[in-house]
C-alpha cells in the first residue's frame, strides 16, 4: 500500500490510505473478519447467558442475527476503519434505565474472559481490549452527563 501522492491533495485519497492502513496494522495482529466475527459470537452468547446483564439485552433485542451483524459491522469499522457502521450508540445506552458502571465493568470482563478464550495473538488482544475500554468508559461518561451534569459524570468515572 503506498501514500497517497503528494500531489494529490484529495481529502478521499487520504481517508482512503488511512483506513487501508489501520485494516493493513489490525490484519497483521490477526484482527481480520473471522476474528471480529468469531469474538462477537462468543461474547455476546456468553451475555445472553449472563445473570446481570443477560436479561438487559434480552429486553431489547428480538433480533439476534440481526443485532450480531450490526455488532459485526461496528466493530469492523472501530478496528478496520471500514465505516461501514452508521448509528448512535449512546442514544442506544442512554434510554436504558438503571444503566451504571457496575453493569459495564461486568460487560468488560466477559469481553475480556472471550478474549482471552480466542487469543491468537497477545497484540490483537491487547488492542481489542483497549478499544472496548474506550468504548465502555466513553458510554458511561455520556450516560452520567446526561443524567447528572458534567460534575455528575466526573464523580462516576473516578475524576
Amino acid at each position: 500500500m503506498m501514500p497517497p501522492n503528494a500531489h494529490d491533495n484529495a481529502p478521499e485519497s487520504h481517508a482512503r490510505y488511512a483506513r487501508e492502513a489501520k485494516r493493513a496494522e489490525a490484519m497483521s495482529i490477526g484482527i481480520d473478519d473471522g476474528y471480529i466475527a468469531l469474538f462477537v459470537e462468543r461474547f455476546y452468547a456468553t451475555i445472553r447467558g449472563d445473570d446481570i446483564l443477560g436479561p438487559i439485552f434480552a429486553e431489547r433485542i428480538a433480533d439476534w442475527p440481526a443485532h450480531l451483524d450490526r455488532m459485526n459491522r461496528f466493530w469492523r469499522s472501530v478496528l478496520h476503519n471500514s465505516g461501514e457502521f452508521s448509528g448512535n450508540p449512546m442514544l442506544k445506552h442512554i434510554a436504558i434505565p438503571g444503566l451504571a458502571a457496575e453493569h459495564f465493568d461486568r460487560w468488560l470482563a466477559l469481553f475480556y474472559a472471550t478474549l482471552a478464550e480466542i487469543e491468537i495473538f497477545p497484540q490483537a488482544t491487547l488492542l481489542v481490549a483497549d478499544k472496548a475500554r474506550t468504548i465502555a468508559d466513553s458510554l458511561l461518561t455520556g450516560i452520567e452527563v446526561q443524567r447528572s451534569g458534567l460534575r455528575g459524570a466526573r464523580r462516576a468515572v473516578g475524576g
